[in-house]
């Protein structure tokens, strides 16, 4: 990627966790390729695919075979964002991605934003897209949904004790180093504690995070994936992350990246 005034990012590698979103996938595909054109971002975008029964894959590949910058990764069944993002970074970085971003393919994240998250990573190792801080928020939810999202972020920030207010989201940009530091092999979660699992391990290494704000809006089409079981699954993993891996403030000193 490179803007006006900026040197180059690299090869920046969008990748997209799917499953039923044949209502959104041409659509988003077409979104994040138009940021590509009007930013000249060096961007390509993969779906990694969990066997969705609607034909979400085959619909991402009729776009793969008119733009090159679109790959489709197909897996069998249906196994969680956790397995499915773990793919789909091992396949980037194989491809060269020198950033790797993490994004939902219901428009509940700005295609928009792009641009600012990857751009974060100019003085930081990961950026997260955060709806928890100043300029940042949430549209279409209703009370119940805003209370647990913020009160698993609270919770997490607290137990595991980092200076991090959106350790839930999945809007995020990860230098190349960061992932290839972390052993994915060993990142145990399936659903969206994938998400604090990631961030956690980023800042045990000494890896610097920054948060961008951006606002998440309930999807328009489709089903959402939350589930009570997903919501438990991140509640009982933050204590266990503490345990087995320890509990260490965050290092934020600017430029202070390990390797």
């Amino acid at each position: 990627m490179s803007t006006a005034g900026g040197a180059a990012l690299g090869a920046v590698w969008v990748v997209l966790p799917t499953y039923q979103e044949a209502e959104n996938v041409e659509a988003m595909l077409a979104a994040v390729l138009g940021v590509f054109d009007r930013t000249g971002m060096d961007g390509h975008v993969l779906v990694v695919d969990d066997g969705s029964p609607d034909g979400t894959a085959d619909l991402a590949a009729a776009v793969a075979t008119r733009d090159g910058r679109v790959e489709v990764l197909r897996r069998a069944a249906k196994e969680g964002i956790g397995p499915a993002y773990r793919a789909g970074f091992r396949h980037a970085l194989d491809r060269g991605a020198d950033r790797v971003v993490e994004m939902d393919c219901d428009f509940s994240h700005d295609p928009n934003d792009l641009p600012r998250v990857v751009d974060a990573t100019r003085d930081a190792d990961l950026a997260l897209g955060s709806r928890y801080v100043a300029g940042g928020g949430v549209a279409r939810w209703g009370l119940v949904r805003r209370l647990i999202s913020r009160g698993g972020c609270v919770y997490a920030k607290r137990v595991l004790g980092v200076d991090v207010e959106d350790l839930t989201g999945g809007f995020k940009c990860f230098r190349r180093a960061v992932l290839e530091a972390i052993p994915l092999d060993q990142v145990a979660a399936a659903g969206y504690g994938f998400q604090v699992e990631m961030t956690y391990r980023a800042l045990l290494l000494g890896f610097r995070v920054v948060e961008v704000p951006i606002t998440f809006s309930e999807r328009e089409r489709g089903t959402s994936k939350m589930s009570h079981r997903i919501v438990l699954e991140a509640a009982v993993l933050v204590p266990k992350l503490r345990r087995t891996l320890g509990r260490r403030r965050p290092v934020t000193s600017p430029g202070l990246r390990p390797g």
